[in-house]
């Protein structure tokens, strides 16, 4: 029996959408296949992955994760296993080349990236890396992410949906009352945090009493983006009255808990989300609750799709008061969408293609 090395460096607990991503994977094996090691964080536990049956090394220290990743790439080059990196950059792509001294053959090494956005410098370097590693298999969630792998030469590019854990066998709030606005997920710039805190204290100064649930949680290893602390105290200045801040990550379970019964705000970035998928999204839909999006987003697409939603010409205060008003009237409409959204999203993005991909080959050592 053949292994499958998962390679997660910023993976250390169960709390989101890197996790739901990787043991997504680990979920859809079936008993007799090839064996999943996943090499995480070195902080890293995750219960929930060593329940199926998923050695979990915890193994990367965020100093020196960079040559951490290249010595153990090294080192699963020259043994049999595939090499599988689920949130795979630039840098990865480099580090697999030097590890590997040569050329990779097909089937050993696999690299799902989540989106890029091309510039001539990206096209660039991916071209350069097409001459030198042609044949490692690349995949993304949309042809708009894979497009850049195609034009730069690599052999085998392919889209994959995103994989998405089952959704939990409870589904919260099932009489549908709408109880809040949710911004959940890191405190981002790329996802609207600023326009968020605009709407707070828009809120606050028209007396308004919708009540408000922000998460202003930082990203990896506790970083914001810059400018982002500041967002944040204004956001502590509010005076709004109906405000619940979460300041800090959530496990999984109080995390789904604030979906029941909310409108979930995502005036993300169209520029990063034109064709970039929203764990958040696929969160909000599993717990029926309806989004109000950016238009020209993945995510407002989707709320259209199913009705599930509003999409915003733009993130000015009076926009999203205005969609979220235009849902909170029909809020149980909007949810039982949001629910039949989340069902058919499951199936369309369950992990077993993935999976099957990677058992695709023996991936046997060069």
């Amino acid at each position: 029996m053949g292994t499958i090395d998962i390679v997660e460096p910023t993976l250390s607990s169960e709390a989101g959408h890197c996790h739901s991503f990787v043991e997504s994977v680990c979920s859809a094996r079936r008993e007799g296949e090839d064996g999943i090691t996943v090499y995480a964080d070195s902080r890293a536990r995750l219960p929930r992955i060593r329940t199926l049956g998923v050695r979990v090394v915890p193994h990367f220290h965020r100093r020196i994760r960079r040559p951490e990743a290249f010595l153990l790439y090294r080192k699963l080059l020259r043994e049999p296993g595939r090499i599988f990196i689920p949130t795979a950059g630039r840098a990865d792509l480099t580090m697999l080349s030097l590890a590997a001294g040569r050329s990779i053959p097909p089937g050993k090494a696999f690299l799902y990236f989540h989106w890029v956005k091309p510039d001539p410098s990206k096209r660039e370097f991916f071209r350069s890396a097409g001459r030198r590693q042609p044949d490692l298999t690349l995949m993304g969630p949309t042809e708009t992410a894979v497009g850049i792998f195609r034009e730069s030469g690599f052999r085998d590019v392919r889209v994959v949906p995103y994989p998405r854990s089952p959704a939990p066998t409870e589904i919260p709030d099932t009489e549908g009352v709408f109880r809040h606005v949710l911004y959940a997920g890191a405190a981002r710039r790329d996802k609207g945090f600023p326009a968020v805190v605009d709407f707070v204290r828009f809120l606050a100064d028209a007396g308004t009493g919708i009540p408000m649930v922000v998460q202003a949680s930082p990203g990896h290893y506790g970083k914001f983006d810059e400018g982002i602390p500041a967002e944040v105290d204004r956001l502590r200045k509010s005076s709004a009255a109906r405000l619940t801040i979460l300041p800090e990550t959530l496990d999984a379970r109080e995390y789904r808990a604030w979906f029941a019964g909310a409108i979930v705000l995502q005036p993300y970035s169209r520029d990063h989300f034109e064709d970039r998928i929203s764990g958040v999204t696929f969160d909000a839909f599993s717990a029926g609750a309806p989004v109000v999006a950016t238009s020209g987003t993945w995510m407002a697409r989707m709320a259209a799709r199913f009705g599930a939603g509003v999409a915003l010409q733009d993130p000015s205060p009076t926009s999203i008061l205005s969609a979220v008003e235009e849902v909170r009237a029909e809020y149980p409409r909007f949810r039982r969408n949001a629910l039949e959204a989340g069902k058919v999203l499951r199936k369309e993005h369950g992990a077993r293609q993935l999976l099957e991909i990677l058992l695709s080959t023996d991936g046997k050592k060069p």
